[in-house]
């Protein structure tokens, strides 16, 4: 059985902590009850400290689980520097529930020469996130391709890597880009294998909404709800919830971001 959150659960990406109040403010009134909330390395002795602690003191008191927010495609190429520099010092703030992670190893230069290795690579990476987060659940965004890139399985033969992931982490996001919730190419159709995957594993699965500008040629636009009002959005997303919680992966939606929403019109 999969331990999904309840489907009508939102989260947010939060990248720009410098608005802590206002940050908070958002949240409460677009209903997100979790907050990914993006943390520079070496925490403890950063400038951003004091507005990160603001930010997730007050989330707290409203009831929103925050969660430590970090990745670089070059991450994977430096795991012990990710443990010790990133991951140790924002548990020891003890200001966060969990870990969640955006590497996106796809971007790195390596990926199109020698794609197998940084595959590997990005699975060491989790493994020691993992290993070094004690009990704080770890949790990772994959795009909704990953089921079509093969990755080894711990125990020998092939998997893909969707799979691999759901594997070493607590749950996943999939950037499951689409303003369309529906029809072939929507976002629920894009996120099928991801969901399956997570039902067959019992790990929950979230999925991702744009709301930022991307670009303006038509591959861009039907990726993000920029420009939509957000009642236009709702109708959408609750398309998406409705198509799935079929899964019983299914863990709710994940905005693309704070900053995003903030520009949207009512």
């Amino acid at each position: 059985m999969t331990a999904s959150a309840p489907t009508d659960t939102r989260a947010m990406w939060v990248w720009d902590t410098s608005t802590p109040t206002a940050t908070v403010d958002l949240a409460v009134s677009a209903g997100i009850d979790q907050l990914f909330v993006a943390v520079p390395p070496n925490l403890m002795t950063s400038s951003q400290l004091p507005a990160i602690r603001t930010l997730v003191d007050r989330a707290k008191a409203a009831g929103i689980r925050v969660d430590a927010l970090g990745g670089d495609p070059g991450w994977v190429d430096n795991p012990t520097w990710v443990v010790t520099y990133w991951l140790k010092p924002a548990k020891s703030s003890g200001l966060f529930a969990g870990i969640h992670v955006d590497v996106e190893p796809y971007s790195t230069p390596a990926w199109t020469s020698n794609q197998p290795t940084v595959v590997s690579n990005y699975l060491t990476l989790l493994d020691k996130l993992k290993a070094n987060a004690g009990t704080s659940p770890v949790e990772a965004d994959i795009p909704f391709w990953f089921d079509t890139i093969p990755a080894k399985a711990a125990g020998g033969g092939t998997s893909s890597l969707d799979r691999e992931i759901m594997k070493r982490t607590s749950g996943v996001t999939v950037m499951a880009y689409r303003n369309t919730a529906t029809g072939p190419d929507g976002t629920l159709d894009i996120s099928a294998a991801a969901l399956t995957a997570g039902a067959a594993l019992g790990k929950p699965v979230r999925l991702g909404q744009e709301t930022t500008y991307l670009g303006d040629t038509a591959a861009e636009r039907k990726q993000t709800f920029y420009g939509w009002t957000r009642t236009d959005m709702e109708t959408q997303l609750m398309q998406v919830n409705a198509g799935a919680a079929a899964y019983p992966s299914y863990a709710g939606l994940a905005i693309h971001s704070a900053a995003g929403y903030a520009a949207m019109v009512p």
